[in-house]
C-alpha cells in the first residue's frame, strides 16, 4: 500500500510539475488547432544546451570520483541498449501486419535513449531532494550507441537473407548450365559472400556519434572530466536547465499530437506496445539497477535515472540514424509509437513509478 500510495502522489505531483504539465499542454492546444509555432532552430538549441548541461554534469562527476563504481552500470547500460532491440524482434514482429523490419526499428527507437526524459527525470529527483550519482547521465550513450547499432545490424541482416532468399528461390526456377556447379566448398562460399554484403559497424556508430543529441553531451562530458567549467555551469548552464526543459516539453507534446494521426496508418499493435514496452524495459533495468546498488553502492536515484532512459525512446538522434541505417524501414511506425505514446509513457508514467518504488525499497 505504501508503494501505490506513493505512486499516486508522485504521479500527481508529476501532473502538476512543469515537466508533465508543459508536455500534456502541447498536447492539448495541438488538439484544439492552435497555431502556435516554436521553430526548429530554437528547439536544437534548447536540446544542445539541455545536454551539454547533462554532460557537464556528468564530466565534472567522474573526475571526482571511483571509476571502479561505474563498470557495472555502463556494462548494464550496454546490455540493455541491445536486449531491447531483440525484445521488440522476438515480440512485436511476430504480431499481425507488422513488418519486421519495422518492428526492428521499433526496438532500436525504444532502446535508445531520449536526453529530454532523462532531463525530465533528474529534474524530479533534484525537486524532491533525492541522491543519485552525479555521473548517472552519463549513461546516456552506453545505451543509446548499443540500440541503434544492433537495430540496424539486425535490420540488414535479415534485409540481406530476405533478398538472398528471393533470389536463390529465382535461381533455381533458371537452368544451369554443367560447368557452372561450383567444384569445391571454397569456390561455393566465395559465390555466396562478398565483401559488400558485410553490414559495417563503424559507419554506424561514427553516425550516431555525429549526431546533435550524443554530440552536445559528448562535449559537455568531455569538458566537464578535461577543464574546469564550475565557474560558467554554476552561472549559466544550471539556472537556465528547468526553463528550457519547460519550453521543450511544450515542442514534445505538440509533436505528439501531430504523430498520433501516424500511428493509424500502421497497425494497431503498435500501440499496445508502445504502451507496454517503456514499462517492461524500465522494470529490466531496475532489477539490473538493483543488482549494481548491492555490488557496487550504485544510489537508488541512479537506479531509477538506469530504469527511465531504459523506459525512453530516442526523440532527437535516434530517428534520423534509423531513417539513415533502415531506410526501408516506416517513420510513421516507429516515430508514431514512439513520440506519440512512448515518450508520454516515459514521463509521466515511469518516472513517478520508479520513484515510488525506489523510495518503497529504501524506506523514504
Amino acid at each position: 500500500m505504501d508503494f501505490l500510495s506513493n505512486f499516486l502522489i508522485d504521479f500527481v505531483k508529476q501532473l502538476q510539475s512543469p515537466t508533465l504539465s508543459f508536455l500534456i499542454g502541447g498536447m492539448v492546444i495541438a488538439a484544439l488547432g492552435s497555431e502556435l509555432i516554436i521553430p526548429e532552430s530554437i528547439s536544437k538549441i534548447i536540446v544542445f544546451m539541455l545536454l551539454t548541461k547533462i554532460g557537464l554534469t556528468g564530466g565534472i562527476a567522474i573526475r571526482n570520483s571511483n571509476l571502479t563504481e561505474m563498470v557495472l552500470p555502463v556494462l548494464f547500460s550496454v546490455l540493455l541498449g541491445i536486449i531491447i532491440v531483440f525484445i521488440a524482434r522476438y515480440t512485436l514482429a511476430k504480431l499481425p501486419k507488422v513488418k519486421t523490419v519495422d518492428a526492428i526499428a521499433t526496438g532500436g527507437l525504444f532502446g535508445a535513449v531520449s536526453g529530454s526524459t532523462m532531463a525530465a527525470a533528474l529534474t524530479v529527483l533534484d525537486e524532491q531532494s533525492i541522491y543519485y550519482d552525479p555521473w548517472a547521465g552519463a549513461l546516456y550513450p552506453f545505451m543509446d550507441i548499443p540500440a541503434l547499432v544492433t537495430a540496424i545490424v539486425i535490420a540488414n541482416i535479415y534485409l540481406k537473407k530476405k533478398n538472398n532468399s528471393a533470389a536463390d528461390e529465382y535461381l533455381d526456377k533458371q537452368p544451369v548450365a554443367a560447368g557452372d556447379y561450383p567444384k569445391t566448398r571454397q569456390e561455393y562460399l566465395s559465390k555466396q559472400q562478398s565483401p559488400d554484403d558485410r553490414v559495417k559497424i563503424w559507419p554506424i556508430v561514427e553516425e550516431s556519434l555525429r549526431g546533435p543529441a550524443l554530440s552536445a553531451m559528448l562535449l559537455g562530458l568531455a569538458l566537464g572530466l578535461f577543464t574546469r567549467p564550475e565557474r560558467v555551469y554554476e552561472s549559466f548552464y544550471d539556472p537556465a536547465f528547468r526553463g528550457l526543459l519547460s519550453i521543450l516539453m511544450l515542442v514534445m507534446g505538440m509533436e505528439a499530437w501531430s504523430r498520433i494521426g501516424e500511428l493509424r496508418k500502421v497497425a494497431q499493435w503498435y500501440v499496445v506496445y508502445s504502451l507496454i514496452a517503456p514499462l517492461l524495459h524500465g522494470f529490466i533495468a531496475f532489477g539490473l539497477g538493483m543488482i549494481a546498488h548491492y555490488a557496487t553502492g550504485f544510489s537508488l536515484g541512479g537506479v531509477v535515472i538506469l530504469s527511465v532512459i531504459a523506459a525512453s525512446s530516442s526523440d532527437i538522434s535516434g530517428p534520423p540514424t534509423l531513417r539513415a541505417g533502415i531506410p526501408s524501414a516506416n517513420p510513421s511506425a516507429y516515430i508514431g509509437a514512439s513520440t506519440a505514446i512512448g515518450t508520454p509513457i516515459a514521463i509521466g508514467v515511469a518516472i513517478p513509478l520508479f520513484l515510488g518504488l525506489a523510495q518503497a525499497i529504501g524506506g523514504s
